[in-house]
């Protein structure tokens, strides 16, 4: 009897790690975001567990963090708006406030069902923006969830999909290249009518009798210098070895629709400075 009443405490006792653990990694839409527009389009599930936005014709909706943060990994995983989503734009990115904002984005572009969605990238620092890249992904989004990775240290910034980096945006300060490194961010989320350019520049208009339009996410995490996190903190120095190196490319190869640094167009006086002997572009 002794030995099962411990073996039983023992048990107790790492279910409550274990759940303290859980707790400690996944975050909680609840306890960790507010609701910011939208009205009763935005829900929180699953004991904050799952969160969807919705889009009719009268409104989109949005969220952002309680919390700001100076640097981290932030891993949220979406399932995006399902059959004709052209108009529809599902953005999540991180952003400071005011007029000279930093901000990281991932935008989702929805299309006519059946063609892929665009993911736009784009860095400003210091409200200036202007560096769009944007790719097709090699799955369907709106199948299944797939996890959306920034990773923001002092030396770069790295856009992942699935573990996947798909854009590195390196530190070329020593250039003259700034870089967001003094404005904390906060985490944000929208679905939104963009219907005047988000598909085929505007030419496609939403179709509301789909509406109303929602976007799902799940297993939001951050590990930041602040958050009670017991996982490394890889993050702070992360780049990439010649594996992801190696993906990257093939990503950029394969599935790149659009990078600034190619647009010689745009830039007649010359490329932006971060565009001249890169690397990895």
């Amino acid at each position: 009897n002794h030995t099962i009443k411990m073996s039983s405490a023992t048990l107790l006792l790492f279910s409550l790690l274990l759940g303290y653990l859980m707790a400690t990694y996944a975050g909680n839409f609840y306890q960790d975001f507010d609701i910011t527009f939208g009205d009763r389009r935005a829900k929180i599930f699953n004991g904050g567990q799952l969160l969807t936005l919705s889009l009719d014709k009268t409104s989109g909706s949005g969220f952002k963090s309680k919390k700001e943060y100076l640097f981290g990994r932030i891993d949220m995983q979406l399932k995006l708006v399902a059959g004709n989503s052209a108009g529809t734009v599902t953005a999540y990115y991180l952003s400071s406030e005011g007029a000279a904002h930093d901000e990281i984005d991932f935008e989702f572009l929805g299309n006519l069902t059946g063609d892929p969605y665009i993911v736009h990238t784009n860095v400003f620092t210091q409200g200036k923006g202007n560096r769009e890249q944007q790719f097709y992904l090699w799955f369907d989004p709106t199948r299944n969830f797939h996890t959306y990775t920034i990773i923001w240290n002092p030396q770069r910034i790295i856009f992942m999909v699935d573990n996947t980096p798909i854009r590195e945006f390196e530190n070329a300060e020593s250039r003259g290249v700034p870089f967001p490194k003094s404005q904390p961010m906060k985490i944000y989320s929208s679905l939104w009518n963009a219907d005047d350019w988000a598909t085929r520049g505007g030419l496609v208009k939403a179709d509301w009798t789909k509406a109303p339009f929602t976007a799902y996410y799940r297993n939001f995490n951050v590990n930041t210098k602040s958050s009670d996190s017991f996982s490394d903190s890889e993050w702070e120095t992360q780049g990439l070895d010649p594996i992801s190196r190696r993906k990257l490319r093939w990503v950029q190869k394969n599935y790149m629709v659009y990078n600034y640094c190619n647009d010689l167009k745009r830039f007649p006086q010359g490329l932006p400075t971060e565009c001249r002997r890169s690397r990895f572009l």
